[in-house]
């Protein structure tokens, strides 16, 4: 494997999946993928799915394929090595100890009584990942307030990440190690790959990028990002003194709208100009 000078990290759904109701470059996709065969790029999806739905996305969208893939919302790191998927079991050592020794058959129990969580499918869990089904109109502040205070009794260090799955009209709780973030995978990744800051580009468009949009890594929000969305990461940049590392992308680029992998381009080139002749000369 050539050794990369460029790490590009981005997010899936509705930030390189054209999955969300803005229209899509129709040029942009194929653009980014003659990126990624570039024997200098390293792409990664970093994604909330598990494996087989990233393959599935693969396929469904005609996707490059990666030479990494963060999963189940930060938990398991995946290189693509000889043709097939290797899990990095040092990952999954180095958030380990966050569960306090705890496993995933007692943290369920820890949770039994509270009716408004239903768990999700097996295939959704995962050692280092609780995932819940929770109604959006239930007090979401009340159920995460108590979950927190009996996995601090248990001395669990853990994070709690809502979204929601607009499509199907319920909300979506995840409970992680700590230091399962996407912002620490990422890291993670970069520093195994002997990579400075300044090669990374990650690309995200919801609330569960702003971690990594707050940091110093480059990052770009892309297009048809919400206005709330944009905000917050402009604020969250701001407050944390980095708010040179993050870009917002707006359109124009190669006469394209900045949605989707329009947004992802746009970015790297404004992260990395030295990139832009060779798209310019497409």
């Amino acid at each position: 494997m050539t050794a990369p000078s460029y790490l590009i990290c981005t997010d899936l759904d509705r930030t390189l999946l054209p999955n969300g109701p803005e229209p899509e470059s129709p040029q942009a996709r194929p653009l980014f993928a003659r990126l990624a065969s570039r024997p200098d790029i390293a792409l990664a999806y970093v994604t909330g799915r598990h494996l087989a739905l990233l393959e599935q996305a693969i396929d469904q969208y005609r996707l490059p394929q990666p030479r990494f893939a963060i999963t189940d919302v930060g938990t398991r790191i995946h290189a693509w090595t000889g043709g097939q998927w290797q899990t990095w079991g040092d990952w999954e050592a180095a958030i380990d100890p966050d569960w306090a020794g705890q496993d995933q058959a007692g943290l369920i129990g820890l949770f039994a009584d509270l009716p408004a969580l239903t768990l999700q499918e097996a295939a959704k869990q995962n050692r280092h990942k609780l995932s819940y089904y929770l109604p959006l109109k239930a007090d979401r502040k009340a159920v995460m307030n108590a979950m927190a205070v009996r996995l601090q009794t248990l001395g669990v260090r853990a994070s709690l990440v809502w979204s929601i799955d607009e499509p199907a009209g319920v909300g979506l709780l995840d409970v992680l190690p700590e230091s399962a973030t996407k912002l620490h995978a990422v890291e993670f990744l970069r520093q195994r790959l002997g990579l400075g800051l300044t090669a990374v580009t990650f690309a995200g468009d919801s609330g569960n990028d702003l971690g990594v949009m707050a940091s110093a890594v480059p990052s770009v929000l892309v297009a048809n990002a919400t206005q709330e969305v944009r905000r917050s990461a402009q604020d969250m940049a701001r407050l944390a003194g980095n708010l040179g590392a993050l870009y917002l992308a707006q359109g124009g680029y190669l006469g394209m709208n900045g949605n989707y992998a329009a947004g992802i381009l746009e970015g790297l080139v404004h992260f990395n100009p030295e990139l832009g002749p060779w798209f310019e000369t497409l």
